[in-house]
């Protein structure tokens, strides 16, 4: 069975509700912090019709979970927005703002305030946004996230932001970016902070060993972590095969350029960190 299906993901779903796993909003995690649960997260970045199939499919295993939403005409779109938090999924803003302000933190505050904003209008008496999530641009040097070195993100009501306010100390991370599970070197921006030498949860699996959805099911069979987060890009999981293959060359083209990237700056840093030590 090929990867990166909407089959596939039903599999993994079916192998969820077979354990002892909860599963939970991000909203739902930071407020109640579970044992023994798997928080659903995904990224609205593009082809928003995939989205919403994905949140149907949850929606028929009785299964909740997160939608960060890019304020862009792709994926801003008010109606399914809405129909996606009638289903009883969390919608949240998936802010690109230092992108947007090229790096002006000021501006990008403003710009902030107003798609949060324009995001709140659109499910107003439906449901809540708590929540809010950075989007990564590779080609771009800002963190998005970086904002929240000036500003407070709960001065807008806010009650987190996945990559600074659950702790993956305690909290197995696996994402899917990239199109794999992998732990590559192609992450330029979705990385999380760990605290060096502290053991947790990445101590009780073997990450070389994950890199397909059925290594991820594994994982979730076994039972072995406690609290898992799962970030899933639904824009990558397409069930025709022109969609599907046109989805992998776009996805290994991409890599290369993330993992150029990725050396780059990392070489970058080392020569920095090298004068600065002379």
């Amino acid at each position: 069975m090929r990867d990166f299906t909407l089959t596939k993901y039903e599999s993994l779903l079916q192998a969820v509700k077979k354990t002892n796993y909860s599963t939970c909003t991000v909203y739902d995690f930071l407020k109640n912090e579970p044992e023994n649960c798997i928080i659903l997260r995904h990224d609205v970045d593009r082809a928003v019709n995939r989205n919403l199939a994905m949140a149907k499919l949850e929606h028929s295993y009785g299964i909740k979970s997160t939608y960060y939403f890019r304020h862009i005409e792709e994926t801003f779109k008010p109606e399914i927005i809405r129909q996606m938090a009638r289903m009883g999924h969390e919608i949240g803003f998936h802010y690109e703002v230092m992108d947007k302000a090229n790096g002006d933190m000021d501006r990008a505050i403003e710009i902030f305030k107003k798609e949060l904003e324009d995001l709140r209008k659109a499910t107003e008496k439906i449901t809540e946004i708590n929540t809010v999530c950075m989007h990564g641009n590779p080609l771009k040097p800002w963190s998005n996230r970086d904002l929240w070195r000036k500003y407070d993100f709960r001065d807008f009501g806010l009650a987190g932001e996945p990559y600074l306010s659950i702790d993956y100390n305690k909290v197995f991370y696996l994402t899917d970016t990239g199109r794999t599970w992998a732990d590559l070197k192609i992450r330029v921006k979705d990385t999380i902070d760990k605290s060096e030498g502290k053991s947790g949860a990445s101590e009780k699996a073997d990450l070389r060993s994950i890199s397909s959805t059925d290594d991820v099911i594994s994982l979730i069979q076994s039972e072995k972590i406690s609290q898992i987060c799962l970030l899933v890009h639904p824009n990558r999981w397409c069930e025709d095969l022109g969609g599907w293959t046109k989805e992998l060359l776009f996805q290994n083209v991409k890599n290369v350029g993330k993992a150029g990237i990725v050396w780059y700056r990392s070489r970058t840093r080392k020569k920095q960190i090298m004068k600065a030590g002379l």
